[in-house]
């Protein structure tokens, strides 16, 4: 028996490689993707099976060790060979556990990277790839091959598995389970092709590698869980452990018609006692066709009523057609054959939608309150839009060579917010293929198209309310064109600025034309000034010559007219005149000078004068004398 399980595994280990090797092949020359995926699990089938048929060798080699044992044991009962320490006299035993206590845990961690490794790389494989169509010829030679290397591992694993389950080899179980779900991939990968080729779907060869993968995520996920439970599992002595590296979710998918009977063995294997001996279980095993059935039916009949929020609209639809008669289906509770003969489809219709332009808004920066030219506060695209101030320079500078001209023209980073309504459920989803992108591909284009022939300094300015309005009139009559169904709202136009990397430059140029205008405004404003002081110096000098006018004139009146009365005083006292006339003018001659009165004449006084100035006030010059009293 032993022997028989080694050939099966071995058998079980060239047919996956074989198969495997094939199967790539045949993926690549049909541009098939689900076969390629296939390949993978037959690639981990087959370091599975290495993996088991080693062991099944060192168990083999100690099964004849032990009966090597027992034929010594008969002929010298006792000899040397007895007093020996078991680990010396058994070594191909001492060889097997080591190998299962050490090697078999190691390769199931290195099975789960591999396997979480693979589904992870797989899942970018193609989420990136981009989908060929496949030809005729070789996409049908493809699937014939295909359905034939199924139907080789089918029959073996088939075998390999009744085998392993009517002589209870556990170590062949491995192997031969991921032939048989091998086989089903295989032919799973003719269906893809025919959905692809036949019915028209091109996708469908893309959504079975996809399922593929997710298949080979569970897997590891359940060989994570399996090292985990080995810790825990209870050991019996004399009870043969079930391989670690062993996948319940592929035996299963193997052998559907196996279900029970591996989730009973699972039971067994993780508590230790038979789990599939008591009255719950044969219940369960008995009834489950039954059970399934009513949760199959209860769950069909949930699906016949169908129930609509408020401020959305929903499509019916029978085999991917819309029901005549009731193609909208309106907020509230509503009825319908159960999935998937009718699918129903929801689209907020009264909700108001949008989309940007121009810009990726981030989300580390929604909180900003303050946004600078200088930083960068979304992923944002760059416009071309006409610079008048560019060609104004060309004009200026025509002596320069044509060819190293700058052309006309500037970048400009915008962020255009755009919101719209659904008024046509029917056009919004049948007219045109992924209507949302559609709708962002022409609101780019229309934003594209106007912003080459704007100004660049009137868009920033005054121009931006009639630039969005204009916009969102542009956007509305492509749409309706397209018949999207669709109503634009609001454009907005709130965030324009020069990109981030000449946001220093464009500042420069924008602080020189402010001094440019700050020196233009300071000249008008000294000139004003000068002409004002000018102004106002003439009507000085002109008033001043008026006054100096009128001051001569009346001096010369007023002397004439003295002199006419100093005639008469004159004829009536001669002498008296002169006296008065001589006195006047010596008080005004003398009237700064510093006067010494001198008192008598004929002493003999010595006088000392002091001609110094006084700095300041002594005392005598503080005291005043009082008026003497009357």
């Amino acid at each position: 028996m032993e022997r028989k399980s080694e050939k099966n595994g071995l058998i079980n280990l060239l047919l996956l490689i074989a198969a495997g090797a094939i199967a790539y092949g045949v993926a690549r020359y049909g541009n098939t993707l689900a076969g390629l995926v296939s390949t993978v699990f037959m690639g981990i089938g087959a370091l599975i099976a290495i993996v088991s048929w080693f062991q099944m060798r060192l168990e083999e080699r100690e099964r004849l060790e032990k009966l090597e044992f027992d034929e010594l044991s008969k002929t010298a009962a006792s000899s040397a060979l007895f007093n020996a320490q078991e680990t010396e006299v058994f070594p191909a035993q001492r060889s097997r556990e080591q190998f299962e206590r050490f090697f078999v845990p190691a390769f199931t961690v290195l099975l789960f990277l591999l396997q979480a490794g693979g589904a992870f790389l797989l899942w970018r494989w193609l989420a990136k790839i981009l989908i060929t169509p496949m030809q005729p010829s070789t996409a049908y030679l493809s699937a014939g091959l295909f359905a034939l290397i199924g139907l080789v591992l089918f029959l073996i694993g088939k075998y390999s598995t009744g085998i392993a389950r009517l002589e209870g080899l556990r170590l062949v179980r491995p192997g031969a389970s991921y032939m048989l779900f091998s086989a089903f991939l295989c032919w799973a990968a003719p269906v893809a092709i025919g959905l692809v080729m036949v019915l028209g779907f091109p996708r469908a060869d893309l959504y079975f590698a996809k399922a593929f993968s997710l298949i080979l995520t569970l897997i590891a996920l359940e060989t994570l869980v399996n090292l985990i439970l080995e810790i825990y599992r209870p050991r019996m002595k004399g009870k043969v452990a079930r391989p670690i590296y062993e996948s319940r979710i592929v035996s299963l998918l193997g052998q559907p018609d196996g279900l029970v009977s591996t989730a009973a063995q699972t039971l067994d294997y993780q508590f230790g006692f038979k789990v599939s001996e008591t009255w719950f279980y044969k219940f369960f095993q008995k009834r489950l066709a039954m059970l399934i059935l009513l949760q199959v039916g209860v769950l069909l009949l949930s699906t016949s009523m169908v129930f609509i929020d408020a401020g959305e609209q929903a499509l019916l639809e029978r085999f991917g057609r819309p029901v005549e008669g009731r193609e909208l289906l309106g907020p509230g509770a509503h009825l319908k054959l159960p999935w998937p003969i009718d699918k129903v489809y929801r689209y907020p219709t009264d909700q108001i939608q949008s989309f940007n332009v121009g810009f990726v808004p981030d989300p580390g920066r929604e909180n900003d309150k303050t946004v600078l030219w200088t930083v960068s506060h979304a992923k944002e695209e760059n416009f071309l839009v006409a610079n008048r101030d560019l060609v104004q320079l060309n004009d200026a500078t025509n002596n320069a060579a044509a060819g190293k001209r700058p052309p006309p023209v500037s970048l400009l980073t915008v962020s255009i917010p755009v919101q719209f309504q659904i008024t046509n459920l029917l056009a919004w989803a049948y007219n045109n293929e992924e209507p949302d992108t559609l709708l962002n591909h022409i609101a780019n284009s229309e934003v594209v198209r106007y912003l080459v022939s704007a100004d660049l300094q009137e868009i920033m300015s005054h121009g931006r309310s009639d630039a969005a309005n204009i916009l969102r009139d542009r956007i509305q009559q492509e749409a309706d064109r397209r018949k999207l169904g669709a109503h634009i709202l609001f454009v907005g136009l709130q965030d324009i600025h020069p990109p981030v990397k000449v946001a220093p430059d464009y500042e420069k140029v924008v602080a020189a034309i402010h001094t440019k205008e700050a020196n233009i405004l300071a000249a008008q404003a000294d000139g004003i000034k000068t002409n004002a002081m000018a102004e106002a110096q003439a009507f000085k000098l002109i008033s001043e010559a008026r006054v100096a006018c009128q001051r001569q004139e009346v001096d010369a009146m007023a002397r004439a007219a003295l002199f006419t009365n100093q005639i008469p005083a004159y004829e009536a006292s001669p002498s008296v005149y002169s006296s008065r006339a001589y006195l006047q003018t010596f008080a005004r001659s003398v009237a700064g000078a510093r006067k010494y009165i001198l008192l008598s004449t004929n002493a003999q006084d010595v006088v000392i004068l002091n001609l110094e100035d006084k700095i300041r006030q002594d005392l005598l010059d503080t005291i005043t004398v009082p008026p003497p009293k009357k």
